[in-house]
């Protein structure tokens, strides 16, 4: 007995199934750990890693700026620190610091400073006494050659220190000063100082520092100076230093 068989040609009910069976095992999803799946997860991945790089470049940058920009501004302090620091000493008395001549006088800047350069004689007059100290790095001898003045205010007096360097090689020293009581260093006034200059001293070779000042005669209207009648000028030495373009570093203040 045989059997028979009929094909027939696929109706359209088929076809829909066999689309749908199709679309079906496409969407399945893809194992994890596999390949695939990893390669789906970089990709969604993709955009936010991007950002995130983007911003710690952007991070990064800004730090720099701001990190290069205090290197700057600590670099130009320095260098500008000394003549900044003299200029307003000398300007204020602040910090003990002797006013340079024209003085503390009311007249200001313009006013001729021989106008303030007149003796009281009626004022009691004031003693003045003078130290000298230098920094163990520097081997000099530094000493004043007299121990006292005593002057009227508007009076002018000139005095002398004496620098000797003990070493075998040349050397060049700085020297700071400040002036006690402090409420007397807007008044005093010097015309000629070697102070916050590079003083240059040859092996063995001694050298003679004046200083040339006066008080400000407006010290007798300020209720501050009432009952001082001594002042002390110290001085201090340093070896100069300096950085490797040649320039000049600053110097501790006294």
């Amino acid at each position: 007995m045989s059997i028979g068989l009929t094909l027939r040609p696929p109706t359209r009910g088929h076809e829909q199934l066999h689309a749908n069976t199709l679309a079906v095992v496409t969407a399945e999803p893809v194992a994890m750990g596999s390949p695939a799946a990893k390669q789906q997860a970089a990709g969604a991945q993709a955009p936010s890693m991007e950002r995130m790089q983007e911003y710690y470049r952007y991070k990064n940058r800004t730090t720099m700026y701001y990190t290069l920009s205090v290197i700057l501004g600590t670099v130009a302090l320095s260098y500008g620190s000394v003549p900044m620091y003299k200029m307003i000493c000398q300007t204020t008395g602040w910090g003990g610091q002797p006013v340079r001549a024209p003085g503390h006088g009311g007249g200001g800047s313009d006013v001729d400073p021989s106008t303030r350069m007149v003796p009281v004689t009626t004022a009691p007059r004031i003693r003045v006494t003078f130290n000298a100290s230098v920094s163990d790095m520097l081997p000099w001898k530094f000493v004043p050659q007299q121990r006292e003045v005593r002057v009227l205010p508007g009076e002018t007096a000139l005095a002398f220190y004496t620098a000797t360097n003990k070493s075998d090689n040349d050397i060049i020293g700085v020297a700071t000063y400040s002036v006690t009581p402090a409420q007397v260093a807007p008044y005093f006034s010097k015309i000629q100082c070697f102070c916050f200059e590079e003083q240059r001293l040859n092996a063995g070779e001694t050298v003679d520092m004046p200083v040339f000042f006066y008080l400000d005669p407006d010290l007798l209207h300020d209720l501050n100076m009432r009952g001082i009648n001594e002042v002390t000028l110290s001085y201090t030495f340093f070896k100069a230093k300096y950085d490797d373009n040649g320039n000049f570093k600053s110097i501790p203040v006294a």
